[in-house]
């Protein structure tokens, strides 16, 4: 459970300082024989603080957590 928690911190801790994740798309707008002429989209997917705080705070908890011996 150690792992994921700190899978979890790791995650939470990037989704708050990043806000989101960014990504470019290539589209082509003119392909007419050997002319080809193309346009780059950045687009961004937001993600939201709460659930970059809800990952870290999540993550610290299985982190702390002490594991039970049956």
């Amino acid at each position: 459970m150690r792992i994921l928690g700190a899978i979890l911190v790791v995650l939470g801790v990037l989704a708050l300082v990043y806000g989101g994740i960014r990504y470019t798309k290539q589209e082509k707008v003119v392909d007419v024989g050997p002319i080809e002429a193309t346009v780059e989209h950045k687009k961004t997917i937001p993600l939201p603080p709460l659930a970059g705080a809800a990952a870290l705070v999540a993550g610290i908890i299985l982190i702390s957590r002490r594991d039970r011996v049956a």
